[in-house]
């Protein structure tokens, strides 16, 4: 059992958030915490020249609300959205807060993953914690 488990949410349509937290909770000790953590990608300075001023606090209001939906009723909860490159914000808010565990979805790889890797994967191979992978 764990005491503060990470779940990292991509909202693309292929990934089982909803498992993952399922699986969270059943790992989860008890009085554990778990944190579902969204990391919002950095978009290229010619792209938001597009976007309306306020797109970046509009999508963080969205996001937050799909994270509150996938924690609601779930005990000892917390929705983290942050700012920056998937893998490595993982990584990094995973050693900051002692995460002891990691569920991660994951979709099935594709040979775009075997030359750029999937996120998972990065997350697989450098996490110093448990890593549970979703599929």
């Amino acid at each position: 059992m764990y005491d503060n488990i990470l779940v990292p949410v991509s909202f693309e349509a292929d990934r089982n958030a909803r498992e993952a937290m399922d699986i969270a909770q059943a790992i989860r000790a008890e009085g554990g915490k778990i944190t579902l953590l969204h990391v919002m990608e950095h978009l290229p300075q010619y792209a938001t020249e597009y976007l309306p001023p306020d797109h970046l606090e509009k999508a963080r209001a969205d996001i937050t609300g799909g994270l509150s939906a996938l924690s609601e009723n779930v005990e000892n909860a917390e929705v983290v959205v942050v700012e920056g490159h998937s893998a490595r914000t993982i990584l990094d808010y995973a050693d900051e807060t002692k995460i002891d565990c990691i569920v991660i979805a994951s979709h099935r790889p594709g040979m775009q993953d075997y030359f750029l890797g999937s996120t998972a994967a990065r997350v697989v191979r450098h996490a110093k914690c448990a890593v549970h992978v979703v599929r």
